[in-house]
């Protein structure tokens, strides 16, 4: 619990119902509103202390044969609480600002990657404003990189020039969300909110702005909530970085699966919507050209 301990609503139904601190109700909020997580998920929880985001997470998988796993990162040596949590809840001690994607990706089921993101990362609040937003956009920049890939990350303004690459020896193939999955990350309200707002927009089918009703009356933080990773965006856009002659090569590749794609598309979005989502896909690859 931050702050200065008052004892609130929240904090007291976060004693009376088990939750190791209040921001569990943050996470449940948004589970009611958007339904993130689903029985089964694979989610990952980035910034994970004290643990209530890992016992809503753990609860929101459902029951324990319908199997699912929960996987907590923390500069902080964190134990999984013991209610809420069961077996399928795994806690790893690291700086997420250093972390490989490979091995976040590895700790997943199969190796495959995670269904569902979150990030409760916030930078240690100085006072000063400025500097404070800033730190928080970094630490939300790395969170959006390692789930969805450097390659789609434009940059927001000159202020943010230097934004955080994870590892030198990361290679930029793309994050660790699977495609349609969700992602959450907290930032700290400021102008660029809204700029890093409009970069996941274009990388998710919906992506919106969250207060919850648990947050403190005193903070800044707020949640961007983006459901439905578009991973499309992520190929098309690492095109842009190949040569001529590989452009081409992935193109004729990717013509190779086209079918499957639409099939896949159409099963999902419909007769219509499939065709309409394969001629987006080409248009982008063209365009590139």
């Amino acid at each position: 619990m931050s702050g200065a301990g008052t004892a609130d609503f929240f904090y007291r139904e976060a004693q009376r119902l088990g939750y190791v601190a209040r921001s569990a109700f943050k996470l449940l909020q948004m589970q009611k509103q958007h339904k993130l997580i689903k029985p089964g998920a694979s989610v990952l929880d980035l910034g994970c202390a004290p643990g209530a985001w890992l016992q809503v997470a753990c609860q929101s998988l459902g029951p324990l044969k319908h199997g699912g796993s929960v996987v907590g990162i923390d500069l902080k040596k964190v134990k999984a609480p013991s209610l809420h949590c069961d077996a399928r809840v795994q806690t790893v001690c690291a700086d997420v600002m250093n972390l490989v994607k490979d091995r976040v990706r590895a700790l997943s089921p199969q190796g495959k990657g995670f269904s569902v993101v979150l990030s409760d990362m916030c930078p240690a609040v100085s006072g000063i404003t400025t500097k404070d937003a800033a730190l928080s956009i970094e630490l939300g920049m790395r969170a959006l990189s390692l789930a969805v890939g450097q390659a789609v990350l434009p940059t927001l303004g000159d202020c943010h020039e230097e934004l955080p690459e994870g590892p030198a020896s990361e290679a930029n193939d793309g994050g660790v969300l699977l495609p349609g999955g969700n992602l959450v990350i907290k930032l700290l309200e400021s102008e660029d909110v809204q700029g890093f707002s409009q970069i996941c927009k274009l990388q998710f089918k919906k992506a919106s702005l969250l207060r919850p009703k648990a947050t403190r009356s005193s903070s800044r933080e707020i949640y961007l909530i983006c459901q439905g990773y578009f991973y499309e965006v992520h190929c098309v856009l690492a095109i842009l970085g190949l040569s001529s002659t590989r452009r081409i090569w992935y193109g004729l590749c990717s013509m190779v699966t086209s079918m499957h794609v639409l099939c896949a598309c159409r099963h999902v979005y419909g007769f219509v919507g499939g065709w309409v989502r394969m001629v987006w896909w080409w248009s982008l690859f063209l365009a590139v050209q």
